[in-house]
């Protein structure tokens, strides 16, 4: 089976299924032209770690799992305490959105000093809150990384265009074709690099803040 028919077959995305493979969970066969082939035992792997993710459990947990280190009971037993952490902090939350409900009060009147130091005090006992500013700042690192990218690229070829228009220009002064070569050259890998790196650097702030391919 090739990939897509996999994706099919078990309704989970091509970019998840690579995802596990990067984690070491999944391990398809290379075939005599290079592609990965996938048989119904790498379906029925992605069918559990598809029902896994399902329930939250983390990858990690998954990989021990199916490494033998623990049984299904020893990770639904880890798992269901995270979830009644989970829960327990999640009704606190709803207590608190309730508190707020009742108040009736317009956003210029809201004392968000005492409740803040409020939630702080419950965060020392366990609580989690849902911090969804965390996100804020990310089409910002997006935005940084991108105009530096851009900044120093167009330098890059703007050094580029000067020494073609000097050759053009006047070719009896200029320096030889394969000289200009090796100049021309040093620009241009610093833009290659520039632009793996800002490569990287979105990997990074997706697989930091978002973990898309982590969610299912």
């Amino acid at each position: 089976m090739k990939i897509h028919e996999v994706e099919q077959a078990v309704g989970i995305t091509v970019k998840n299924i690579r995802f596990y493979e990067e984690q070491g969970l999944l391990s398809p066969r290379r075939g005599l032209n290079g592609y990965r082939e996938y048989g119904e035992e790498e379906v029925e792997i992605l069918r559990r770690i598809k029902l896994l993710r399902k329930i939250g459990l983390p990858i990690e947990e998954i990989r021990q799992m199916q490494s033998g280190v623990y049984t299904v009971a020893d990770g639904m037993r880890r798992h269901l305490i995270t979830l009644e952490r989970e829960q327990r902090s999640l009704e606190q939350s709803v207590e608190l959105c309730r508190r707020l409900k009742d108040r009736e009060e317009r956003m210029d009147a809201l004392d968000a000093g005492a409740l803040l130091e409020e939630m702080e005090q419950m965060e020392q006992t366990g609580t989690t809150f849902e911090n969804r500013q965390r996100q804020d700042a990310k089409p910002v690192r997006y935005a940084g990384a991108v105009v530096m990218a851009v900044l120093v690229s167009a330098l890059m070829v703007a050094l580029i265009a000067v020494m073609l228009w000097g050759y053009f220009a006047d070719p009896a002064e200029a320096p030889p074709l394969p000289l200009l070569a090796v100049f021309m050259a040093i620009p241009g890998a610093i833009l290659l690099g520039v632009l793996l790196a800002l490569f990287q650097r979105i990997k990074e702030i997706q697989r930091g803040e978002e973990e898309d391919a982590k969610q299912y």
